[in-house]
């Protein structure tokens, strides 16, 4: 099986270097942006059309609803999930205000103006437009609760118990709400666990590439 690595918001496909060195050759590492598009559908069917065969998608935030999106389409293809800070829920109404706040001042003020209560550990670098496109996607997803509650394989949510974020408590009902999910907590770790834990986020996705079928 084919290991893709989907990154998280605003960062990019170098948050994954150190997973990178864990693992074997031959995996999958996307840039969204470099894509095109600013839809979490879009970038799914984008990164399926790029990867052949059985896949494990490996999702942090962002990538996590990338990655459910993929099993979506392709339930066939996507044999194993890790979801690590990813909602299975839509925005609500008050998030997708805030997005919308969020995009009003990237576009008027770019990325200086862009007052983030969270800033995320790695290499972020983004241009206006492409922040613009992140925002967009995170607000515009789909719920994947039904996504979550129908994938029959070996399925792992991780969370760092210092997430601002995503709360230990709701992700720990998405495992919950899957029928193969095993939960991770990893301590000291905020919303981007790989790169916070890196050494015990690769023991998770290791043990995880290793499952028996």
């Amino acid at each position: 099986m084919r290991v893709v690595l989907l990154h998280a918001f605003p960062l990019d496909e170098r948050m994954w270097e150190p997973q990178l060195e864990a693992l074997d050759e031959g995996v999958y590492v996307p840039n969204f942006y470099d894509l095109g598009g600013n839809s979490v559908d879009g970038w799914a069917e984008h990164v399926l059309e790029r990867v052949d065969g059985d896949l494990v998608a490996v999702g942090a935030s962002l990538g996590g609803y990338v990655a459910l999106a993929m099993a979506r389409a392709a339930p066939d293809r996507v044999k194993r999930l890790l979801l690590a800070g990813a909602r299975a829920t839509a925005d609500p109404p008050e998030r997708r205000a805030a997005r919308e706040e969020m995009i009003r001042v990237v576009q008027a003020e770019g990325i200086e103006g862009w007052n983030r209560e969270f800033a995320p550990p790695g290499p972020e670098d983004r241009t206006t437009d492409e922040l613009v496109r992140g925002i967009q996607a995170l607000r515009d997803r789909r719920d994947a609760t039904d996504v979550v509650a129908g994938f029959t394989g070996p399925l792992i949510v991780v969370v760092g118990d210092q997430d601002e974020i995503l709360p230990v408590d709701e992700a720990r009902q998405i495992a919950e709400s899957a029928p193969d999910a095993r939960f991770e907590v990893v301590e000291g770790a905020g919303h981007v666990v790989s790169v916070d834990a890196p050494d015990r986020f690769n023991e998770i996705l290791r043990a995880l590439l290793n499952q028996a079928d």
